[in-house]
């Protein structure tokens, strides 16, 4: 991944990004966390929760007897309140579980002066937050090769424990983590993949082997889908001290945009071939809006192979 030094330049546009460590995500973490509960409270006032019925101990609601079904379905003493039968409906209680991966690579830092947020502060507030809503919706969620599914009141806090104790493990992987997940799991997975097509398609196949699918969200900064850079410009790679001088840059903007698209194909045929669905979220464009898309996505039917 790149970063951005304009020499000289007709828009000039701030960017920066700097090495993710483990004390730059314990230091972001808190923000980040106030800022998840309240995306998530957005969501759910949004979707207003995911119960729907089935074969549970929990009521749910009355609904109105229906022609064919058996008469000891019917709740007599609901029925005996006015004119017509109804059928005591329990909710569906055989959960999921789901398996979040929120990518912390350096890359993931980049930030550019159109974006809202850096692509990492972005990524972890929608990882969190979605959590928070499938733990309220019924659902199980944990740390991709970090913790267990777990149904908790304090989902948040824990995942984000679990991230600051994996430390730099967490900080270094521009890749999922190569755990097998159990049968008919859902895995969700934030990130910019920005990295070797192959090696992610690999990862996913190991992930998918016993059936489990999901999603790919990948995030970007508007600076990295237009670029929008003139002049003589230097990037800068953010994994290491590699530069590249371009005395004009925008004689780089459609080989970019081509290898660009190419990439993304790529990823997308990779998250096809295992069973995920995938989608592209920019980060000058609201949280909110990608959190709504990528829940209402999980609860239409992202469904086992």
């Amino acid at each position: 991944m790149i970063t951005t030094h304009a020499l000289s330049s007709a828009k000039r546009l701030a960017a920066r990004a700097r090495r993710v460590d483990a004390a730059d995500l314990a230091n972001r973490l808190p923000r980040l966390v106030a800022g998840a509960r309240q995306l998530a409270a957005s969501v759910m006032h949004g979707v207003h929760g995911r119960r729907r019925a089935g074969a549970g101990e929990t009521f749910w609601q009355f609904r109105p007897f229906g022609a064919g079904e058996a008469a000891q379905r019917i709740d007599w003493r609901r029925s005996a309140q006015g004119d017509h039968l109804y059928v005591r409906e329990r909710e569906w209680e055989a959960a999921h579980s789901y398996f979040l991966w929120m990518d912390c690579s350096p890359s993931m830092a980049f930030v550019s002066s159109l974006a809202l947020d850096a692509k990492i502060d972005r990524a972890l507030t929608l990882g969190l937050a979605l959590a928070e809503v499938l733990v309220r919706g019924g659902e199980r969620v944990g740390c991709l090769g970090l913790t267990n599914a777990m149904s908790a009141r304090d989902i948040i806090e824990r995942l984000a424990c679990a991230l600051l104790d994996a430390g730099e493990a967490t900080t270094r992987q521009e890749l999922p983590p190569p755990a097998a997940l159990p049968q008919r799991a859902k895995a969700v997975l934030i990130g910019d993949f920005l990295c070797d097509p192959q090696s992610l398609a690999e990862r996913l196949r190991r992930l998918a082997a016993n059936g489990a699918t999901g999603c790919l969200l990948t995030i970007a900064d508007p600076v990295e889908e237009t670029f929008p850079f003139e002049g003589e410009t230097e990037f800068l790679d953010t994994d290491s001290s590699a530069a590249f001088h371009a005395g004009r840059a925008q004689s780089w903007r459609e080989p970019y945009a081509q290898r660009l698209a190419r990439h993304r194909c790529e990823v997308e045929e990779a998250a096809k071939a295992s069973g995920f669905a995938s989608s592209l979220h920019r980060t000058d464009r609201p949280a909110a809006e990608a959190a709504m898309a990528l829940y209402m996505r999980l609860a239409a039917g992202v469904e086992p192979r």
